[in-house]
């Protein structure tokens, strides 16, 4: 079997290969935060680091970069540009600080220091319309992604400048209107600014972005919808995404198997496909454990390329974060709203008796700490190997580590998004497999590159589940 299993994953690799080569794509990704002259953004280099790691998941070739220069961010340009000439797909996304001077948008570098309208104008920051054109006009289909829409830090000094004449300096990001083939995507409406976020985390339209553009299956301005409705959400309405579409035809970033209720549904009635996607999610909890713990971010990487939207994308994404940044990015990428006394006080036996879970209430915690990737049998009983999966999880989250929970230790489980792969109920070793056919599959999303017009295709699929079982081999 293992045997056979092998010629399927390199028979599905060569069909994987062929796909990739029907398709060029191509990503210019830049996060400016430390800025010299005016105040800084922690989080545009976190969100440019993520989003690089997104697209490369899907197939892009990404130019990328932090913090560059006036003189770094155009070497970047003119790289992205030649590699964007005839591309089927050319992606730009910037995060950082923007300007926006009589109606034309420009991108500030990090030693930007603008002191006039002339200074801008003579080359000190990037004008997006004339980059736009200059390094994507040949490309097929062109996505740009600003999320720089947030206060002009030099439009005090701009209109101090300009009394001997009429300037218009305004706050966020001018309207902006795109040519056949382009979609435009702003964090917020025009003239308006938009959240940065929690130090250390995505801003809240990166962290939508990342969440739904590659969903398989699912066509990009579906995609944007939804990116709109959860920053709306997410702000209390005080931030609506904004953009402008030309696109000719549908457009797929990630066009695999449909998200894995409806791939489940569709197979309802037909039993043969019901057991692929049974096995392909047996393939991928497999794989995540065998690369879950560690400290090698190219093989939590492997993970993502086979499982771009797997099941526990989050926690791959945020274990590659604790590995580049420290462990308190990866908290506060992995939750929010968390109470900052979680990560210094202490537990106990005491502390977790005073929280007062039931038995119903502690097999709820094992399932929790399941369907994150710390798999833990759910009998309700706190024993010994349950406090080993506890202190692990408060390990990854850089908490205080006793095996023991407190109350805000216990509220910020509560608060994490939990895959849906969690067991019913049982105390035997099986449960785990169990969960996972229950589950529909998380890893429909394929392997590979994916193409931007037309549906799925189901040997991406294939190749994702064969592709992952031959990674997990080769790591044994």
């Amino acid at each position: 079997m293992r045997h056979l299993t092998v010629i399927f994953s390199l028979i599905c690799m060569i069909f994987t290969a062929h796909a990739a080569k029907a398709e060029r794509r191509v990503a210019f990704v830049v996060g400016n935060g430390a800025y010299k002259n005016v105040a800084q953004l922690p989080n545009p280099p976190v969100d440019a680091r993520a989003m690089a790691a997104v697209l490369r998941n899907v197939g892009f070739e990404v130019v990328e970069g932090t913090n560059l220069t006036r003189d770094t961010m155009t070497e970047r340009l003119l790289e992205f540009g030649k590699k964007a000439q005839g591309a089927d797909v050319a992606v730009f996304f910037y995060a950082g600080h923007g300007i926006a001077i009589g109606g034309t948008n420009y991108l500030l570098p990090v030693d930007a220091d603008i002191k006039s309208e002339m200074d801008v104008k003579l080359g000190a920051a990037i004008n997006i319309d004339l980059t736009l054109d200059q390094t994507m006009s040949d490309a097929k289909v062109k996505l740009v992604f600003l999320d720089a829409c947030r206060d002009n830090p030099f439009a005090a000094k701009i209109k101090s400048n300009s009394a001997t004449r009429s300037v218009s300096v305004q706050s966020g990001l001018a309207e902006m209107k795109s040519g056949e083939g382009t979609l435009i995507a702003f964090a917020t409406g025009p003239g308006q600014t938009a959240l940065d976020g929690k130090e250390g985390t995505n801003s809240p339209f990166t962290r939508a972005l990342i969440a739904h553009i590659t969903t398989p299956g699912v066509e990009i301005q579906q995609a944007m919808t939804e990116v709109r409705a959860q920053v709306n959400e997410e702000t209390s309405k005080g931030q609506l995404p904004w953009g402008h579409t030309n696109l000719i035809g549908a457009v797929y970033l990630n066009p695999g198997a449909a998200p894995a209720a409806n791939a489940a549904a569709s197979a309802s009635s037909d039993p043969a496909a019901v057991a692929s996607i049974s096995r392909g999610s047996d393939v991928e909890l497999e794989f995540w454990r065998s690369v879950k713990e560690s400290n090698k971010p190219e093989e939590l990487n492997a993970y993502l390329s086979n499982y771009p939207n797997g099941q526990f994308k989050s926690l791959a994404l945020a274990r590659i974060a604790s590995l580049e940044n420290g462990p308190s990015t990866t908290t506060r990428n992995l939750t929010t709203g968390i109470d900052p006394a979680t990560f210094t006080e202490e537990s106990s036996q005491t502390s977790e008796d005073q929280i007062g879970l039931d038995k119903g209430q502690r097999r709820d915690v094992q399932r929790r700490l399941t369907g994150l990737g710390f798999d833990t049998k759910v009998t309700g009983k706190f024993d010994d190997q349950t406090r080993a999966v506890i202190s692990r999880w408060q390990a990854a989250r850089g908490y205080p580590k006793s095996g023991f929970f407190n109350k805000l230790q216990h509220k910020a489980l509560l608060t994490e998004i939990v895959s849906t792969t969690q067991t019913s109920s049982s105390d035997d070793s099986a449960a785990p497999a169990r969960r996972v056919r229950q589950s529909g599959g998380g890893g429909a999303g394929g392997g590979g590159s994916a193409g931007h017009r037309g549906g799925g295709d189901p040997g991406a699929f294939i190749g994702g589940v064969m592709g992952g079982m031959m990674g997990g081999m080769f790591r044994r």
